[in-house]
């Protein structure tokens, strides 16, 4: 992490907030990689050659996504944001047979698809493409009772509190919404004489904010974790 005086670039490729690499080594070689499916390892080894493979969700971050699923036997999840479709594989192939996940994104995973195919999940993936406020709406007006058990978001960081607003009414009491990046590779909170470059810092303001609104939310119980770039965890009480 960059220290007093360095800069952070937009380009960054910070994939964990741990201070030793060793360490997170040791996380990934002892309990993540040991348990990845192939068809999970082949797209994330693929996506780290794509020009935006920092936008991938990490392997560890995947891991307990798949957890949190089973550990709350959701059946009805919705992820917003897909990328080439790696956190999406994730929740396929955590979900029941007969389950379902709304996946959103204003492009099409063309290569993540095949992978989803080839590891026989593609029917449990409803995937709807475009602007995600305008597809959260649609399942609003399709159905206002909340009926998602779960539903993880790591798409445009500025529409972060309106996705919220949406997600509070679609997932059910009791239900679990997580939202990536919540961290923004330690820039929201840079130490005094740091350098942040002006786009990561316009987005490290928009989730400091955001963080604070779910911090003060009397809706939910909420968890901030250290995970990858940053995950929050949100439990709906109410």
């Amino acid at each position: 992490m960059a220290a007093g005086g360095c800069d952070i670039n937009a380009s960054y490729d910070i994939k964990h907030l741990l201070k030793s690499d060793a360490l997170y080594k040791y996380i990934l070689d002892t309990t993540v990689f040991p348990r990845e499916p192939e068809c999970m390892r082949d797209l994330r080894l693929l996506t780290d050659k794509h020009q935006r493979g920092i936008m991938q969700s990490t392997a560890e971050e995947a891991q307990l996504l798949q957890l949190l699923i089973k550990i709350a036997g959701a059946r009805n999840t919705i992820e917003v944001g897909v990328f080439t479709g790696y956190s999406l594989l994730a929740t396929a192939l955590a979900l029941p047979e007969d389950a379902k996940v709304v996946a959103i994104d204003i492009n099409r995973f063309e290569l993540g698809l095949p992978f989803i195919q080839k590891a026989g999940v593609a029917h449990k993936v409803d995937f709807r493409e475009g602007r995600a406020l305008d597809r959260l709406d649609e399942l609003l007006a399709a159905d206002p009772v909340a009926q998602y058990d779960f539903a993880f978001v790591d798409a445009d960081k500025q529409n972060y509190g309106r996705y919220h607003e949406q997600l509070i009414r679609l997932v059910r009491v009791g239900g679990t919404i997580v939202y990536d990046n919540t961290l923004w590779g330690g820039t929201v909170a840079v130490l005094p004489g740091v350098v942040v470059d002006s786009v990561l810092a316009s987005i490290a303001e928009f989730l400091k904010g955001f963080n604070a609104e779910l911090a003060a939310d009397p809706c939910v119980d909420v968890c901030q974790i250290a995970v990858g770039d940053g995950l929050t965890i949100c439990r709906r009480l109410v």
